[in-house]
């Protein structure tokens, strides 16, 4: 059974988002975006395009004053 780690959006931008985070059957890393009442959206990465996904995040949080 994987382990899926929940993110939520924080209360000042004003939405109400769920980001979902797994590694599937297939060895990628699913990632699922979910507003209440809408359709969810999802993608799935191989290993090497979580690395970059996680590069670039990184990245970001670094401009965070």
């Amino acid at each position: 059974m994987p382990v899926k780690t929940i993110f939520y959006s924080t209360e000042r931008s004003g939405v109400d988002y769920e980001l979902e985070c797994f590694v599937n059957d297939f060895d990628e890393i699913f990632i699922c975006i979910e507003r209440e009442n809408d359709y969810p959206s999802y993608v799935c990465l191989d290993k090497s395009a979580a690395i970059k996904l996680s590069k670039v995040l990184r990245t970001e949080i670094n401009k965070i004053q």
